[in-house]
């Protein structure tokens, strides 16, 4: 074979390789701004704000800190939904029960109710654990949909990365084809490999 037409070759297939590079990169970049994007408005629509303290006398300094430097702000990003949920509301769910234990409180004391509904006692004892009930599952729920935006959140950082690694790839095939087109022009025209 000779040389100009291998060195063609292998030219033509990193054009190729740096166009895919190059589209993976726009792909990449538009997902990362797509989950950014989202996440932000999906949290700021909901207008939590998140406290200046999570109220645990014993967290560490980072979560001190990260409460007072975010306090008062409208929840907008994956890591504030994050550090909200397992630092505020999982600081406060953990002092409850679980929800099933919760859930077979309520269905107890709704059998103890159901047997004596004249008993005051009895039906206060119910609506308590009904309310726990009530709580113990909004608290999770919020928990588990705000851990969802972090995940999103952190996926759309690492397609960020990887749109800005992929056009770095992009821009170093290019490169390589441009020696590629410069060398087909300096080799002579009979050399064979």
């Amino acid at each position: 074979m000779k040389r100009t037409t291998f060195d063609k070759i292998v030219t033509f297939v990193g054009f190729g390789l740096g166009v895919f590079l190059l589209i993976a990169a726009g792909l990449l970049n538009w997902g990362a701004t797509f989950a950014s994007g989202t996440v932000a408005s999906q949290l700021e629509a909901q207008q939590i704000i998140i406290p200046d303290s999570n109220g645990d006398p014993q967290a560490d300094a980072a979560t001190v800190a990260f409460f007072k430097d975010n306090g008062n702000l409208v929840m907008s990003t994956g890591k504030q939904a994050q550090m909200y949920a397992d630092h505020y509301i999982g600081f406060h769910l953990a002092k409850m029960p679980t929800y099933a234990a919760a859930s077979g409180a309520a269905r107890a004391a709704a059998g103890a109710a159901a047997s004596d509904p004249a008993n005051v006692e009895l039906q206060t004892a119910l609506k308590k654990a009904n309310d726990t009930v009530d709580t113990v599952f909004k608290g999770a729920s919020l928990r588990g949909m705000l851990l969802n935006a972090y995940a999103f959140g952190t996926l759309g950082i690492i397609a960020a990365i990887a749109a800005k690694v992929t056009f770095v790839g992009a821009i170093v095939m290019f490169l390589f084809v441009f020696a590629g087109l410069r060398h087909i022009r300096r080799s002579p025209k009979d050399a064979t490999i």
